[in-house]
């Protein structure tokens, strides 16, 4: 276990989720009267996360991607996201419609979407394994308590709050999506 390794790939992780970013959607969802299981959404995006962090890479092979393409294909992803959170446009759209239960759209694909599972295989080509589990694990506590406590921490940042923690966030993911690019783009 690398502590360093650990606190990059959970800030990562975290800047990725973007689950402070996303308190407004857990808002809305329960003005809807949809009812949100915390337990249920972290429960289902943590075994996603981890399913995808093992067999993400043995179904790479099946398709005859390597691991360091797919890398640069989530860095530009990440990038795009980070893009996303900077300047406040919408490139990825998910179906509102869809949002009946804790699992869909909170634990998939909000939380365990496809830039998270991109993002991890991406980390899988630079940090150890255990140090990613333990990024996720720490991770899902986060959402955990995010979505448990969602009206207070809304109460307490403000839009304006929000809006600040998602374009640092954004231009955090930027940079990290730069440099996983430099880092597995060969000549």
């Amino acid at each position: 276990m690398n502590v360093k390794e650990i606190v990059s790939v959970t800030l990562i992780l975290f800047s990725v989720i973007d689950i402070l970013g996303n308190i407004p959607l857990i808002i809305s969802l329960k003005e809807q009267g949809k009812k949100i299981e915390s337990g249920k959404a972290t429960i289902t995006a943590g075994l996603l996360m981890v399913a995808f962090l093992f067999a993400g890479e043995s179904i790479l092979h099946l398709l005859g991607v390597d691991v360091q393409s797919f890398a640069i294909a989530g860095a530009i992803i990440i990038f795009l996201l980070g893009m996303e959170m900077v300047l406040g446009i919408t490139l990825f759209k998910d179906d509102p419609e869809d949002s009946s239960s804790s699992i869909v759209p909170i634990a998939f694909p909000m939380i365990a979407g496809a830039g998270t599972l991109t993002t991890l295989l991406s980390l899988k080509a630079e940090y150890e394994t255990v140090n990613i589990l333990v990024g996720i694990a720490f991770n899902i506590i986060i959402v955990f308590i995010v979505l448990k406590s969602s009206s207070w921490i809304q109460q307490k940042l403000g839009k304006s709050g929000a809006n600040v923690l998602r374009k640092v966030f954004g231009i955090i993911l930027l940079a990290i999506a730069i440099k996983l690019f430099k880092s597995n783009f060969t000549l």
